[in-house]
């Protein structure tokens, strides 16, 4: 099955390309824009099945060193290897290994845990928004860009103050996030390389002067308990960076976008503010962060929806079809923020379900009770259809969000 997975119309609304997948079953066999062929699963029942299968891996170094990346990438493809001087996290292992880097990261990321730090991200995302209130006056128009001034920036500011990692180093891990997350398939290694470096000279100069913070949690479990080597501390802090940014600054502008879209559903909101970490999870359903789980590949053969999927082969999880699937949620396609979302796949599900997902819901939380509090008459300033996505078939996300905080 091909899928213009790359094209502006696939973008900016996939559903109607996941809709015509599920009706002709629950697993296809697709290629990725790097060329290298996978299953795809895109019902929801066969989607949870495969994140927590054991007949599927994790560890794709081992994948490649077996030689089936090589055999699954179809000529001409362009290969994107997980595995690299990043690479070595959790996300990328079975266990046990999987088992003790989540332990070393969970204490600080438990919802009692995150729950201290609510202060703190109120205080950032207070002061974001004084700023914001400030462009948007100077602007001609009275417009601002919400992903440039406020989404952007907010997690980046509560991962510095959890990680203690200082200002000087956001933009370049910002930029090379961003780059790392695109379908550049052929500077993806070099990204990394670069990323990498970056962290190593970080973590040399915090284990030279170290905090209150998560980092230097993980270099003493390093240093003292010998809990993790040096690749996975650096991959360990690269995943932490990563997906802390990406997965919140996309949570917002969609939750925020979707809102403004059925002001129906934003006046229910307003009127009522306790229904918001509801509204979230329906957010993370109607249109999580998120296109796709991680590669996992087969260890074995087994049936899957219908299909064998060999030894070796990759599967790949379309978690926004998943989502989006009519068997599982009543009218998928309708936002609903009084939906009982339970199950839902946004933050993946099994033993590799988000470790920040407190976070990132608090965070969440926090955003829209504060912009929906703060910019009552709060509106797009541009249609719908103007706003552009960035070119990622992993990651789903707005480029921009222009909007107006104030009528007239």
């Amino acid at each position: 099955m091909s899928l213009p997975l790359m094209d502006e119309e696939f973008l900016t609304n996939p559903y109607p390309a996941y809709d015509r997948l599920q009706a002709g079953g629950p697993v296809h066999r697709m290629l990725l824009p790097s060329g290298l062929k996978v299953w795809a699963v895109v019902s929801y029942e066969e989607s949870r099945k495969a994140l927590a299968h054991p007949s599927l891996s994790k560890d794709i170094d081992a994948s490649v060193q077996l030689g089936y990346f090589d055999r699954e990438m179809s000529e001409g493809g362009t290969p994107r290897l997980e595995h690299s001087s990043v690479g070595q996290h959790m996300l990328n292992m079975d266990p046990p290994d999987h088992t003790r880097l989540r332990k070393l990261v969970n204490r600080a990321l438990t919802a009692r845990s995150v729950k201290r730090l609510e202060p703190v991200v109120e205080e950032i995302s207070t002061a974001l928004l004084d700023a914001v209130e400030l462009r948007a006056a100077e602007s001609a128009d009275g417009s601002v860009d919400l992903v440039e001034e406020y989404t952007a920036k907010f997690p980046v500011q509560v991962l510095g103050r959890l990680l203690g990692i200082t200002e000087e180093h956001f933009p370049v891990l910002v930029s090379l996030t961003a780059a790392i997350m695109s379908n550049d398939n052929e500077n993806a290694g070099a990204n990394m390389a670069r990323f990498g470096q970056h962290l190593g000279e970080m973590i040399r100069l915090k284990r030279a002067d170290p905090g209150e913070d998560l980092v230097s949690a993980l270099i003493q479990a390093r240093d003292e308990d010998a809990k993790l080597s040096d690749i996975e501390l650096i991959s360990t802090v690269f995943l932490l960076v990563v997906a802390g940014y990406e997965t919140t600054v996309n949570m917002i502008g969609h939750g925020l976008r979707a809102l403004l879209n059925h002001p129906g559903q934003l006046a229910e909101l307003r009127a009522d503010p306790s229904l918001i970490p509801g509204a979230n999870e329906e957010f993370l359903r109607y249109e999580g962060p998120g296109n796709r789980a991680t590669l996992r590949f087969a260890t074995e053969p087994f049936e899957l929806g219908g299909v064998t999927i060999g030894t070796g082969e990759y599967v790949s999880v379309l978690l926004g079809s998943a989502n989006r699937d009519g068997a599982q949620f009543a009218c998928p396609h309708q936002l609903d923020v009084k939906r009982s979302t339970t199950g839902h796949l946004g933050f993946g599900h099994g033993i590799h379900y988000c470790v920040g997902a407190p976070l990132a819901r608090l965070e969440m939380e926090i955003a829209l009770r504060h912009l929906l509090t703060r910019f009552p008459d709060l509106e797009l300033a541009v249609p719908d259809a103007e706003l552009r996505w960035r070119k990622s078939f992993m990651m789903q996300g707005l480029e921009r969000l222009p909007v107006r905080l104030h009528k007239g």
